[in-house]
Order: C-alpha cells, then sequence, then structure tokens
C-alpha cells in the first residue's frame, strides 16, 4: 500500500505540475504578446507613458483566479486518473498479497469500469490464479492418488516377507508367484506413472515409423487373448489397414494393451472388438465392447489418471491416461462414444502420411488375422 500511495502522490504532483506551468505558459505568453504589440504599434498605447505595460490589481487577480481554477481542475483529474490507474493495481497487489500468504482462492476484483489495458491485467491475474488453484489441487489429488495405490501392493509384500521371516508361510512357487506378481505391478503402476509425466511435460520421445500395424496388433492380442477368454470375452478384430503406417509401434502396443485391460477391468463379458480403418489421412485404433458404457458425464474424466469409471477401483486408475498421453504425443487423440453393441467405442485417432493406406474395415475371426 505504501508504494501504491506513494505512485498516487506521484501523478497528483505531476498533474498539477502540468496544470501550472501550463498556467504560467498561458499568462506569459499573453503579456510577451501585449509587449510586442505595443512595441511594433506604439500609437494603440492609450497612455502617453508605459503604465500600460504593469498589471493593474484586476489583472493581477485575474491571472490568480486563472492559476488557481487550473490547479484546482488538475488536482481533481488526476485524482480521478490517479484512482482509475490504481484501482486495478490495488486489486492484483491485493491479491498477490494473498497468494503469497497461501491463499490460493484470492481473485482480483473491481467495481468501476475499467480501461482495456487494466481489465487484461485484471483477467490476467485471475486466469493465473485459477491455474495455480488448479495445479496445487490436481498436486494433493495426485499425492493421495498414488500413495492409495501404492499401499495395497506394499501392503501384501510386507505382509508376506514378515510372514516369511517368521515362519509363517512356506517359502512355496505359489507364494513366490504372489510375490512377483505384486512387484511387477508395482513396476507398471511406476512406468505408467513415468510416461504420463513425461507427456505433460512434452518430454514424450518417439520411435517413428512404418509399421505393419497389423502384425503389432496381433502381437499384442496374442499375449492377452488367454486372460480375456479367461475374463469371458470373445475377441475379434478387422484389420482394415493393410499398408504400413506411421507411428512408434511400440507405444501403439503399450496403448491397445492397455485399451483392453481396460475392457477386461470394467466391460461386461461377451464380445469385443479391435478395429483399424485410416482415412482423411488420419489412422483409427478402435476397442469396443459390449457395455456397460461409460457413465453420463464421465466421458471428459476417465482419460484424466486416477480417474475410474467405476467406484470399486479395480484398476489403477491410469490406463487410459497412458492412452491420451500415447495419442498425443502421435499428434492424435483418444475419443470414446456410445457402441452399436451396447458397450462403448475407445477411438485412438493420430495423422498418417497421404500415402497410408485408406480401407474400411469388416469384422474377421482373429484366429484367421494370426493365421
Amino acid at each position: 500500500m505504501t508504494g501504491n500511495g506513494g505512485l498516487s502522490r506521484r501523478i497528483i504532483r505531476s498533474m498539477v505540475s502540468l496544470a501550472l506551468i501550463i498556467s504560467a505558459l498561458a499568462l506569459l505568453g499573453t503579456y510577451v504578446f501585449y509587449i510586442l504589440w505595443f512595441a511594433l504599434f506604439p500609437t494603440s498605447i492609450p497612455g502617453p507613458d508605459d503604465s500600460g505595460l504593469v498589471p493593474t490589481t484586476a489583472e493581477w487577480g485575474w491571472m490568480a483566479l486563472t492559476a488557481l481554477t487550473a490547479l484546482g481542475l488538475g488536482i481533481l483529474w488526476a485524482l480521478r486518473l490517479a484512482r482509475r490507474i490504481l484501482m486495478p493495481i490495488n486489486a492484483v497487489a491485493g491479491g498477490l498479497h494473498r497468494l503469497a500468504e497461501g491463499d490460493l482462492s484470492a481473485r482480483a476484483t473491481a467495481d468501476d469500469p475499467l480501461p482495456d489495458e487494466a481489465t487484461q491485467l485484471v483477467h490476467d491475474f485471475n486466469a493465473m490464479a485459477d491455474r495455480l488453484e488448479r495445479v496445487e489441487h490436481e498436486r494433493r489429488f495426485w499425492n493421495a492418488a498414488i500413495a492409495h495405490e501404492l499401499r495395497t501392493p506394499v501392503t501384501v509384500l510386507r505382509g508376506r516377507l514378515q510372514g516369511l521371516t517368521e515362519g509363517i508361510f512356506e517359502p512355496t512357487p505359489e507364494l513366490h508367484r504372489s510375490l512377483l506378481t505384486q512387484v511387477e505391478g508395482l513396476g507398471r503402476l511406476i512406468d505408467d506413472l513415468r510416461l504420463v509425466g513425461l507427456a505433460e511435460n512434452d518430454r514424450l520421445d518417439l520411435q517413428l515409423r512404418a509399421a505393419d500395424l497389423s502384425a503389432e496388433i496381433a502381437a499384442v492380442v496374442q499375449v492377452v487373448e488367454p486372460r480375456l477368454a479367461e475374463a469371458g470375452f470373445d475377441l475379434s478384430c478387422a484389420p482394415g489397414v493393410t499398408a504400413p503406417v506411421d507411428c512408434d509401434p511400440v507405444r501403439i502396443r503399450q496403448a491397445l494393451l492397455a485399451l483392453l485391460e481396460n475392457a477386461r477391468h470394467h466391460a461386461t463379458p461377451g464380445p469385443l472388438r479391435i478395429t483399424t480403418v485410416c482415412t482423411d489421412g488420419v489412422c483409427h485404433l478402435m476397442v469396443e465392447d459390449s457395455g456397460p458404457g461409460v457413465p453420463e458425464g464421465m466421458a471428459g474424466e476417465i482419460f484424466k489418471a486416477f480417474r475410474r469409471g467405476d467406484p470399486q477401483g479395480r484398476s489403477s486408475g491410469l490406463g487410459l491416461a497412458v492412452v491420451q498421453a500415447i495419442a498425443r504425443a502421435h499428434g492424435g487423440e483418444v475419443t470414446c462414444r456410445p457402441s452399436a453393441m451396447g458397450g462403448t467405442v475407445f477411438d485412438l485417432g493420430w495423422p498418417v502420411r497421404s500415402g497410408a493406406a485408406r480401407h474400411h474395415s469388416t469384422v474377421t475371426d482373429f484366429a484367421r488375422l494370426r493365421g
């Protein structure tokens, strides 16, 4: 506030000085004009002496009144100008002070209409405060979510290892496999967190090349098909893209695996279809399930990290965030929409060169694709 008060006083002093200088120049200019006029045209002097060159008492009073009037108007205008300039500055300064003290809900407000520049200043400050508040909220949410995801496998590992140490459990192959499963789960969680973090900082590097998309899909499905069949899913594939397409095949396989794992955790057992198609320079990799579909209002949230479509939390909540990160790293996007099968279509699309295949797909049995 001291700085603002000093600025206000400086504005007023500047305006008052300007008013006095203008008044003095006007008066002196008038006086000089009459001196020159009488020097050039002496016959116009009313008296025999030069007493007319000396201002009379009335003239002195008129000059003083003029100067005081200019001074008063200058002060009023300076006060008004200072208020219009300082009001948004005071609002932003107050908001910054509250932000510095940790109050991220602080916003700048101004009641009177402001100049465009001042309005933009207040708007930019409020936008910055909104972003800071969202970042802080996301940071707290991520910390809580990561702690939640790590707690279960770490608790299981600690309990099993403690039981082994105390002789409660026998060191059987089944127990070792169980411990290895928990470690693998932790490894996947760490890898997913790293990928999402790299993507958010634009540091997710891709190894782009012309890849056989059908072969990449076949490699993924060969790994996950037994687990999907055990869970009751009937997998089929529509290989609509036959020509090589530009992509990072490792990342595309990772994204497809995440989509299939998402279906295994959340979809109703039944038909599960993989479709590929290139059209208008965009390659689409789609996974379609038969239900129950994405809850209304969740379509824009499920691709964010740790946002789950079910309250039971049967997955880490990172799978679809990984898919979105990979899609955006390719310059594309992933979307979801209702499926004709009664469930959801997850559509991963990214741009490819104009020479890529542009075929529409028909569903075929996956056994034929593998063969």
